[in-house]
């Protein structure tokens, strides 16, 4: 992996939404090169046959029946509505 450059990091700040110093952009410059170095040794270790998982701890998940269970009651949940008209929410129009 090249080195980051000033340019590259003011890009990337700038794309970002950040402002960062000039003094600063040599340090992070570094500090990005060192993160991007050892996330491309990730890449490197052999992952094969080896299963994907959400937790270092082994757990399943507890899976409930889809049913409904308090449905067809536009009545009750439309109680609390600011606005509506035919069982259906009204909002206000957001346009930019």
């Amino acid at each position: 992996m090249s080195s980051l450059d000033k340019d590259t990091v003011k890009n990337i700040a700038f794309l970002s939404r950040l402002e960062v110093a000039d003094e600063k952009l040599e340090p992070i410059a570094q500090d990005l090169t060192k993160i991007l170095d050892w996330v491309e040794q990730l890449s490197e270790v052999d992952t094969d046959g080896v299963e994907p998982m959400t937790s270092v701890a082994a757990q399943t998940l507890h899976w409930r029946k889809d049913e409904v269970t308090s449905g067809d009651q536009p009545d009750l949940v439309l109680k609390n509505a600011p606005d509506q008209d035919d069982h259906c929410y009204l909002v206000p129009k957001v346009v930019e």
